[in-house]
Formats: structure tokens, C-alpha cells, sequence
């Protein structure tokens, strides 16, 4: 019988890559005026939802078994400040955000799911921390992926299978080509 703990564990792995990957094709897809664009004062341009995830996840995954994951060092309300870093800069802060994530994640055994962490001083289970921010992440990358799509407009690059494409990938799929 196949170890449900580790089963879980590597699932959750593909999951995070594969909603990373979602949001950088669709990121290589703009520029920087249109990673900035922002539809109203209240909402968030790409670049903050970003620095925002980033932020969290820096927070939450840095020693994620032994310290609180809302760090001291966290700013969350500057997290939504619109910034001013450039596409390339931004997507190092991206990606030190998600290598943070998948640091944590590497090492963690069946063993671990149980063990108690810390969120803001609230208990959580490392199960219960880890679908906390399978949860959160892939609702930031909707956002991502959404406003992407309407800069992108007809210049979009589909990111799974193309409108009116449906039928053609479903044969691939059962074709096996």
C-alpha cells in the first residue's frame, strides 16, 4: 500500500509547481507597465499581488518548524503598496518567495504532517499550514492569471487548453500522440 503521508506530500509539491508555472507564463506574457497596471485605486496590479505572495511566503516558509510564520520582519500592509521595481527585480523577489516554499517542503516526511507550527500564534498542524497556503496561493494566481489574460488580449498565450480547443486535446489524450 502506497505511504499516504508521503503521497500527500509529493502531491502537494506538484500542485505548488504547477500553479507557480500557471502565473510565470503568464507574467513572461507582459511588460512592466503592464505587470503595474492597476484597473482602480482599490484594486492591485499584478506587481503587488506578487510582492505579495512573495512576501508571504518568505514569511510563512522561512524556518517553517521552529518560528512563528508571521516574521517580525514582515511588512503585509507595505506588501500592497503599489511598487516600483522592475519586471526583472520583481520576479527575483517572486522568485525567492516560491524557493522559500519549495526549501521548506523539500525535506518534510510523513513524520512531519502532524508536528505543530505556528501562524500569527495561531496552532496549526503542518498538514493544516500546508493547505492553508494551497489555498491562498492558487486564489492569487487566478487574480494573476485573469488580468494577464485581458492585457494580453489577442496576443494571449493559453495557458492550458485554448478556447474552442476541447475536443482536438481530449483526442490527443486518448490518442496517446
Amino acid at each position: 500500500m502506497e505511504n499516504t503521508g508521503e503521497n500527500y506530500l509529493a502531491s502537494v509539491r506538484k500542485l505548488f509547481l504547477y500553479y507557480k508555472s500557471l502565473t510565470d507564463r503568464a507574467i513572461a506574457q507582459l511588460n512592466d507597465e503592464q505587470l503595474h497596471w492597476q484597473y482602480n485605486n482599490e484594486s492591485n496590479s499584478i506587481a503587488v499581488v506578487m510582492q505579495h505572495i512573495a512576501g508571504n511566503s518568505i514569511s510563512r516558509w522561512t524556518d517553517f518548524l521552529n518560528s512563528d510564520g508571521e516574521k517580525s520582519t514582515r511588512d503585509r500592509d507595505m506588501e500592497f503598496e503599489e511598487t516600483t521595481l522592475n519586471k526583472e527585480d520583481l520576479t527575483a523577489l517572486w522568485e525567492k518567495g516560491w524557493q522559500c516554499l519549495f526549501d521548506a517542503l523539500a525535506p518534510l516526511t510523513e513524520n512531519d504532517l502532524a508536528r505543530i507550527i505556528y501562524i500569527r500564534g495561531e496552532a496549526h498542524t503542518v498538514t493544516e499550514a500546508i493547505n492553508r497556503q494551497l489555498a491562498h496561493l492558487p486564489y492569487h494566481v487566478g487574480q494573476i492569471v485573469f488580468l494577464a489574460k485581458m492585457m494580453a488580449a489577442g496576443d494571449w498565450k493559453s495557458l492550458s487548453i485554448a478556447k474552442g480547443g476541447s475536443k482536438q486535446f481530449n483526442e490527443r489524450k486518448v490518442s496517446g500522440k
